[in-house]
């Protein structure tokens, strides 16, 4: 009995124990780019900003359409001694008690085209006196079926007209924008791919010399012992033994920091460890430069953020023309209401009222303080074109470079790859070499680091080819290999 619970005890340790090990994840550069684009916390980021910019335009939206309200007063008691004016023309003062209810509904339209607005209003009123020492109880009602109105102001600043011009630009922007802000997180994404699965290459490299310097370093203590080899040589080989020992703990310790970060990025919270599959399939496609250019002009954040900024360019003048001080405003209004002692009687024959009026405001002097604003803001525009017309060509003379750059980073993967494969083949037959006594130790190490050399060269060459695959997907929102936009639908 006591040996089976030596056993048990035995097979929960080693059980908490394998469940304590983190998971091996293998995956591919295109897996890890869509696990990014699912759960990493920058997309995340991204979706909350585009929700917010979302809601900013329905609220654009709902400032052109009819809003409805309800107002009234229920109830307006009011209990007190009033002074009055008696016809005798004698000041007294009475006490007053009466209580008022009233209720309505409220229809307002502004009008963009025009910057003014329309209304229509119905209300009711009670109206309770009570009883005091001069007034009887009564009640009344005060009926307005309908009020119909308008009120247009002219040579004011119409900012509704301004901001359906702009906003729509605002928000398409903020949708492409969404679009490259998703492009960079498969950018992120790739670039930390690339940093785990070189420190998984150098990991497996360290590992490699590691055992090579042991076992050479073990052949040369036997050579040694013999006198084959001098005691210099000896010292070199042990020195590139424990320099292998540095070298593999400084690639441990690189995995594990590439690791930490890729997994933080990915947003996995639990330990994992990650087996990445080397992307050496490059994908077969050309890119004509100014087919990208014209992909970038039109999915690209860049060409409406331009439009946009004239667009507000060109609003600050109007506002500057709008605040020279000069104002007309026309209002006018016309209902129906009537009184009654009764609800029925308060709707019986409304007789009509009417109501127009015309504000009228100039300056006389201002002593330039609407021309020097109005020269502010045409500076400000020309301005504006300017430093647009410079980011324009800096924009479009960014695509051209990078698609440029893109052909030759994909001849350079394949030159870097032919000598990789070469260095290696070379490493060793060198190594055999140098084992049957054919050459000295120096032109070991020399091709040792040569392998090492070129080995780090392909993998900098295919890290810059897919990130610059990626940074031209980000800069032109296309698809080149599969021919297809990359701007995202929002619903």
């Amino acid at each position: 009995m006591k040996n089976h619970s030596y056993i048990f005890l035995f097979l929960c340790l080693s059980f908490s124990q394998l469940s304590a090990q983190p998971s091996t994840m293998n995956l591919s550069l295109t897996e890890v780019i869509e696990m990014a684009l699912g759960t990493a916390p920058d997309v995340q980021i991204a979706n909350t900003k585009l929700s917010t910019n979302y809601w900013l335009n329905q609220s654009f939206l709902a400032n052109y359409k009819p809003e409805i309200s309800f107002f009234g007063d229920l109830p307006n008691f009011n209990r007190s001694i009033r002074e009055i004016t008696l016809p005798s023309g004698e000041q007294s003062f009475i006490p007053s008690s009466f209580m008022s209810n009233s209720i309505g509904f409220r229809l307002s339209q502004d009008i963009a085209a025009t910057g003014g607005s329309v209304f229509a209003s119905t209300s009711v009123e009670r109206l309770d006196i009570f009883r005091t020492d001069i007034n009887p109880k009564s009640t009344s009602y005060l009926s307005t079926p309908i009020v119909v109105g308008f009120n247009q102001p002219f040579f004011g600043f119409n900012n509704l007209k301004w901001e359906k011009k702009i906003q729509p630009l605002r928000y398409n922007e903020a949708i492409r924008e969404y679009s490259e802000e998703m492009q960079m997180v498969a950018y992120d994404a790739a670039s930390f791919f690339f940093e785990v699965f070189i420190s998984q290459i150098n990991m497996e490299a360290a590992n490699r010399n590691k055992m090579n310097a042991d076992t050479l370093f073990s052949i040369s203590q036997g050579r040694y012992s013999v006198g084959r080899i001098a005691e210099t040589e000896l010292l070199q080989i042990e020195l590139g033994a424990m320099n292998s020992d540095t070298e593999l703990a400084e690639a441990t310790l690189n995995l594990q920091s590439n690791t930490e970060g890729l997994r933080n990025f990915l947003g996995i919270k639990n330990g994992v460890k990650f087996d990445l599959i080397a992307p050496d399939k490059i994908p077969d496609f050309q890119i004509d430069a100014n087919t990208a250019l014209e992909h970038a002009r039109k999915n690209r954040s860049k060409t409406i953020e331009f439009q946009r900024r004239l667009e507000q360019a060109e609003q600050a003048i109007a506002q500057a023309k709008g605040a020279n001080g000069r104002s007309i405003n026309l209002f006018g209004r016309f209902g129906l209401s009537q009184t009654g002692k009764s609800l029925g009687d308060a709707y019986n024959s409304p007789r009509d009222q009417e109501q127009i009026s015309l504000g009228i405001e100039i300056p006389i002097a201002d002593w330039g303080k609407a021309k020097s604003r109005m020269e502010i803001a045409l500076s400000n525009r020309e301005l504006e074109r300017m430093n647009i017309e410079q980011e324009r060509i800096s924009f479009e003379q960014e695509i051209l470079l990078r698609v440029n750059q893109f052909d030759l980073i994909r001849r350079q993967v394949a030159l870097a790859g032919r000598a990789y494969d070469a260095s290696k083949k070379r490493e060793e037959i060198t190594r055999k070499r140098y084992f049957i006594g054919k050459i000295g130790i120096t032109d070991l190490n020399l091709a040792i680091r040569e392998q090492n050399e070129a080995r780090t060269k392909h993998m900098t060459a295919l890290r810059a080819f897919w990130l610059a695959y990626y940074e031209l997907r980000n800069l032109t929102l296309y698809d080149f290999e599969k021919g297809q936009s990359l701007v995202r639908e929002v619903e």
